[in-house]
């Protein structure tokens, strides 16, 4: 995927992953009915299914039928006792009230960098660091006990609690205390279940922190788009949304999809993706320079940016940045390589990113402080993620201690099939070999 988000040119429509309606129609086009939660496994509070039969608080299954969304009253069994429903409902407003003391004590503090944290941030904490949490903890418990072959769950607390206060502040250290304790409590079900279980602990990403790209400059990044532009008439439609998880408690991101705009800046953390909307397929820098001079010159010469990520019908795929070129084909460099204070691994990650088939026109990613390691987000997030730079690069992985690596486990796709091997290894996926091999 090129972004959490991103803008699809041939329908003219936006795609944000955390929507039902997206999800489902990403993991349509990936799927090939061989997930990792593939031959029996259970999905629980994901983005995706990983191809299994029951599913439960999934947004990519969230419109399926019941046999996918597994028995309904495993879900409500929490809220019928009277007990389950009063300890969550007390559980949320203290969650509230300590979201809006925290913000009240960081402002009359000075803290920075900070964003405002209001009622809508307050009560999104207090669904995704309570309801989700103890919904989902008590569903792995029951599938535990049940004895489904294997689970993938997914707690959004400290994900969230960190983009509004910062990945190291003490409020979200707590969420990742609050997990903590949650795995703990499963590990003692586990003990109890009929089979044997074992835990694996995975955070694809995580949080770069910094002031925002409007605290810094005083304007958004489409403001600067739009300064830049040969004419003040080009209508720019603008994609951005200050909280990740509002799609998982049923918020919706609407207004671009009615009618197609001149161009679409997309952003997710501080990365952003700039569309021609109306023009198909991926301009060049040749054409963009012919339609508006000024616009990647003036980008890559801002100082909240980093590097400008564009393709050439003569150089192939480039990087652009204040003092110097890198040609990604090649790996050749003129100047001072814009790569290079995002890690070695910088070149290859855009290789891959660009050969995307809906990555923008244009991408832009924010200015790293090499002495902080801060971001400037497009979006008005203290703790982010989705560009280069800083902590956001830095992943988890947490496994038994006997367990063995295949291979180096750098991106997404190794690491699945690390875990697909590890599961085919202690006999599951049997069925799966099997249909496989009479197809074959």
């Amino acid at each position: 995927m090129p972004a959490f988000r991103w803008w699809e040119k041939e329908p003219g429509r936006l795609v944000v992953t955390n929507h039902p309606r997206d999800s489902a129609l990403v993991e349509s086009r990936l799927s090939n009915g061989r997930g990792l939660l593939a031959d029996g496994g259970v999905s629980l509070s994901n983005v995706f299914s990983g191809d299994v039969p029951t599913s439960l608080l999934t947004m990519s299954t969230i419109g399926a039928g019941a046999a996918r969304r597994g028995p309904a009253p495993a879900l409500a069994a929490l809220f019928v006792s009277p007990f389950g429903l009063t300890r969550a409902l007390v559980l949320t407003v203290g969650e509230v009230l300590e979201e809006l003391h925290q913000a009240r004590r960081r402002r009359l503090r000075g803290v920075e960098p900070r964003i405002r944290r209001g009622g809508s941030s307050a009560a999104l904490r207090g669904v995704t660091n309570v309801l989700l949490r103890e919904l989902t903890t008590y569903l792995v418990a029951v599938h535990l006990r049940s004895g489904a072959p294997s689970l993938y769950c997914d707690f959004v607390d400290y994900d969230e609690i960190a983009h509004h206060a910062g990945p190291t502040r003490p409020e979200a250290l707590a969420s990742l205390d609050g997990i903590d304790r949650v795995l703990g409590t499963l590990e003692q079900v586990a003990k109890a279940a009929p089979r044997p279980y074992r835990f694996v602990v995975v955070s694809d990403h995580g949080q770069s922190q910094g002031a925002t790209f409007r605290q810094r400059y005083g304007l958004r990044l489409e403001d600067l788009v739009r300064q830049l532009m040969r004419t003040g008439a080009v209508e720019v439609g603008v994609a951005t949304h200050a909280d990740e998880q509002r799609g998982r408690v049923g918020a919706r991101l609407a207004g671009l999809d009615a009618e197609r705009p001149d161009l679409v800046v997309v952003a997710s953390g501080n990365l952003a993706m700039i569309y021609f909307a109306r023009v198909p397929g991926h301009l060049t820098v040749e054409e963009i320079d012919q339609l508006h001079p000024r616009l990647l010159y003036g980008l890559a010469m801002h100082p909240g940016i980093g590097f400008v990520a564009v393709r050439s019908c003569t150089h192939g795929p480039l990087v652009l940045g204040a003092q110097g070129l890198h040609l990604l084909d090649d790996d050749s460099v003129e100047g001072a390589d814009p790569l290079a204070p995002f890690g070695p691994r910088a070149a290859d990650e855009l290789r891959r990113h660009l050969r995307l088939p809906h990555v923008g026109d244009i991408v832009v990613n924010s200015r790293l402080d090499a002495s902080t390691g801060e971001v400037a987000a497009f979006e008005e997030l203290v703790g982010c993620h989705g560009g280069l730079g800083g902590r956001q690069s830095s992943a988890v992985l947490v496994h038994p201690a006997g367990w063995s690596v295949d291979r180096p486990l750098v991106g997404a796709d190794a690491v699945h099939h690390q875990l697909v091997a590890r599961l085919e290894r202690v006999g599951q996926r049997r069925r799966l070999r099997q249909v496989h091999r009479t197809a074959g």
